[in-house]
């Protein structure tokens, strides 16, 4: 590690997978616990001779040596660390006068255990792990295979909901635009084609896998291979300490898909809203966003119960996850990666989803015209994602509501603002155009495709209309267009 980069660690302080140690009189027991930790999360880098604040002290320059043999004479004895690990400490040489020893520790794909107790990382700490469930959990997300794929040789395809199909061959058809394969496929060629039947080429099994059975099992089958899965959707809004309505729902996720859809229709009230010219249902888009991504990406092999609450300032839906990295996503740091992808496919063949990654900001668009706010995403071993309510508040509001004490503020930014008399001639896609070029001057086809989350052909489309309404013009050709207001 080169000076640069260890001086930016310094500034930016301890994390999830960044760890100071003092180490002034050798290397002490907590060292063990976060290499430990460390093994069992991401990975992540020790400095002995830091202190927590950031403040380099080095530790004795004439030790170091001896520092170093003690510390692989302990990570590499079973009676204290299982399994046993192999780690090389370096010598950084800080400022001229300081000496740090720094240790890398890569995610290990076993379960690690320091003195028969097994470590954690959980933001800068270091915690125990007690849990039956959550040392299950940890087992889970070192897996390197999708649970998915598990073949059940014994499965037939008596054990599947055969009845579904027929719903399945409309909806791929209906979301293909009138032509799909699975059209002209008997069932068994479908259930191939749709990667329900595998081959595993280690075992040499051959058979429908997870996938089929949580997509398309018969309820006893489903609860045979998976016991523990269930979604619990509950609504608490007046009785806060039980709920006002509850529905457990055990059945295939097809099922289960219209089952979460029509609960959260009946407990949420659907706001008038015009996108492009046309009325939008933004309670369905939400609610089918947070659904689908709870069915998709869940882990079925652990036994946390998923969960669809609905509350009077909030809902949101959490799940068991195999997380790749802890913290919050937001539409800057997502890194679309399907945790179960054959379900997934399955989902955007028959339109249940969208490609991946688009849920994510689907629900950051639509949610702030929902409720004036921006969701939350939180990646772990639970998986949350969080969509504030407020049934008070209606973005079309903004343009609609005359009495300017009364207009409601978009969480992000100022209400959109258009001169007098353009309220009811816009849509609220060239108000939001409108708005930019006023904020910026001129725009590009590009920036508003962006601002609009729309194609680049849909957005000269748009500009090509306010053109004709006499309020933009263009200027420029080719790659140097851009268009400035009147």
């Amino acid at each position: 590690m080169d000076l640069k980069e260890f001086q930016s660690i310094l500034t930016i302080g301890e994390t999830v997978a960044v760890e100071f140690k003092r180490c002034g009189n050798g290397i002490e027991s907590d060292t063990y616990e976060t290499v430990c930790s460390f093994l069992n999360r991401f990975g992540g880098d020790i400095f002995m001779g830091v202190l927590d604040d950031g403040t380099v002290v080095g530790v004795p320059e004439k030790a170091a040596s001896d520092m170093i043999k003690n510390f692989i004479k302990v990570i590499s004895n079973p009676a204290l660390f299982t399994p046993t690990v192999y780690l090389v400490p370096e010598i950084i040489k800080y400022n001229e006068k300081y000496t740090i020893i720094h240790v890398h520790i890569p995610p290990s794909a076993e379960v690690h255990s320091y003195k028969k107790v097994i470590y954690d990382r959980v933001d800068d700490a270091d915690v125990k792990v007690t849990a039956t469930s959550a040392i299950a959990q940890m087992y889970i997300r070192k897996q390197n295979i999708f649970t998915e794929r598990k073949i059940y040789p014994y499965a037939k395809m008596e054990d599947l909901r055969l009845d579904l199909l027929p719903k399945i061959r409309i909806l791929a058809i209906n979301h293909a635009g009138g032509n799909h394969p699975w059209a002209t496929m008997d069932d068994y060629t479908l259930l191939k084609s749709a990667g329900l039947y595998g081959h595993d080429i280690v075992t040499g099994e051959e058979g429908y896998n997870l996938a089929a059975i949580m997509l398309l099992g018969k309820d006893d089958v489903i609860l045979n291979v998976a016991p523990t899965y269930v979604t619990d959707a509950l609504v608490r809004k007046v009785n806060v300490d039980r709920y006002d309505d509850r529905e457990i729902i055990k059945t295939n996720l097809i099922d289960s898909y219209s089952q979460l859809l029509e609960f959260g229709r009946k407990h949420l009230p659907d706001k008038f809203f015009l996108e492009d010219t046309v009325n939008k249902s933004l309670r369905n888009t939400i609610v089918r966003e947070m659904v689908s991504n709870t069915l998709m990406h869940r882990e079925f092999t652990s036994s946390y119960t998923a969960k669809f609450v609905i509350e009077k300032d909030r809902m949101y839906i959490e799940n068991a996850n195999r997380s790749i990295k802890d913290g919050s996503i937001t539409v800057d740091n997502l890194e679309p990666i399907s945790k179960n992808p054959i379900i997934a496919a399955f989902f955007r063949n028959i339109g249940y989803a969208d490609q991946l990654g688009s849920g994510v900001r689907k629900l950051f668009k639509y949610s702030k015209f929902y409720s004036g706010s921006q969701p939350e995403f939180i990646e772990g071993d639970v998986f949350k994602i969080i969509v504030p309510l407020d049934e008070n508040y209606s973005y079309d509001a903004i343009f609609v509501n005359k009495n300017a004490d009364k207009m409601p503020v978009n969480a992000d930014k100022e209400p959109i603002s258009v001169d007098k008399g353009m309220e009811d001639t816009l849509s609220y896609q060239q108000k939001m155009i409108y708005q930019y070029m006023k904020e910026h001057g001129k725009a590009t086809s590009q920036q508003i495709a962006e601002l609009l989350e729309v194609k680049q052909r849909r957005a000269r489309e748009i500009l090509g209309e306010m053109i004709h309404m006499d309020l933009i013009e263009k200027q420029g050709a080719y790659k140097s267009t851009v268009y400035v207001l009147k």
